[in-house]
């Protein structure tokens, strides 16, 4: 789930700690301006002030940069919500999808790393495994829901997680149309029934 702070923004550190924060914010803007193509680690050394030397040894291509650029954003997202009922606990985590996939920035860049992962294999790799961070930080409100028996026990909780933000991702890719609250809000509600159903009991 990509509810994030942009790159760099909570960061303390000493001067590598800076040079990764310089390198990644310029990454970071440049994804979100011109997409992956445009990710020339030369450019991207001149344009955060580092020495190109610094940053070929560090990251070495552009999928090294976009997978850093993801891990980054991971260590850096929110917590998950903990309201006390499935379903707030759901519309938060998809308001949150929407807030930062409405952004202007950081919109643009999500879409310029989903591009990215189509065709460099860091990049896939890195995109699962924020995604893999994100999904098990919120599988804690599917858990505390079955100890609160508001679903059945044997609830796969990743896959509750997921399908909350899965509508909300087609909608951004492949409708076209600006994402809005009420479209969190109705995914958290059909996904909150689904699995109050059973839908997601393993076996």
């Amino acid at each position: 789930m990509p509810d994030t702070a942009a790159p760099g923004t909570q960061r303390p550190g000493g001067r590598t700690a800076r040079i990764r924060e310089a390198v990644l914010r310029v990454a970071g803007d440049t994804l979100a301006a011109d997409g992956f193509d445009a990710l020339d680690l030369g450019e991207v050394a001149r344009r955060a002030g580092v020495g190109k030397t610094t940053v070929y040894r560090r990251w070495g291509s552009p999928g090294g940069l976009a997978a850093d650029l993801l891990a980054d954003m991971a260590d850096q997202s929110l917590p998950r919500a903990d309201t006390g009922t499935l379903e707030e606990d759901l519309r938060a985590n998809a308001r949150l999808v929407v807030k930062t996939l409405t952004d202007p920035r950081q919109g643009r860049l999500f879409k310029a790393l989903i591009a990215a992962s189509l065709c460099n294999e860091q990049a896939a790799e890195a995109l699962h495994r924020f995604y893999a961070v994100r999904v098990d930080e919120w599988a804690g409100c599917v858990r505390d829901a079955v100890a609160r028996g508001e679903v059945p026990g044997g609830t796969d909780p990743h896959g509750v997680v997921a399908a909350v933000s899965a509508p909300l991702y087609y909608a951004l890719l492949n409708t076209g149309r600006p994402l809005t609250e009420a479209d969190a809000d109705r995914a958290a509600r059909a996904v909150g029934a689904a699995a109050r159903a059973g839908v997601w009991v393993a076996g």
